[in-house]
């Protein structure tokens, strides 16, 4: 399994509604692209000095299904999107796989980095 965590810092005139457009692009991405096994994108809620301002953590069975979500049509059209309205995008892909843990009280998935 390969997890993809893109993170953008907009640039200081991206406006509050082409955040959220952006946002509502990138989590319709599912939704017209198969092969994604998980995908989660949010706004940052800390607003510290060394915060980005959406990140986006996505899984996929393998670097093939990866490579067919980034050369995708609207992944292009979203990424485009993204460059244009962020002053800098910093991402990073690696091994995983995951487990299922059980236990008497709880049953919980869990990744684990290769």
């Amino acid at each position: 399994m390969l997890t993809h965590i893109v993170c953008w810092k907009y640039k200081p005139e991206t406006t509050p509604e082409q955040r959220t457009e952006h946002i509502a692009k990138l989590r319709n991405l599912p939704n017209v692209i198969p092969d994604i096994l998980s995908f989660s994108v949010g706004a940052d809620v800390l607003h510290l000095d060394r915060s980005y301002d959406t990140g986006l953590v996505a899984t996929y069975t393998d670097e093939a299904a990866l490579d067919a979500y980034t050369i995708h049509p609207e992944h292009q059209t979203v990424a485009a999107m993204g460059k244009q309205i962020a002053e800098k995008v910093v991402s990073v892909d690696f091994n995983s796989y995951q487990l299922t843990v059980s236990s008497q009280h709880s049953e919980r998935l869990i990744t684990v980095n290769c």
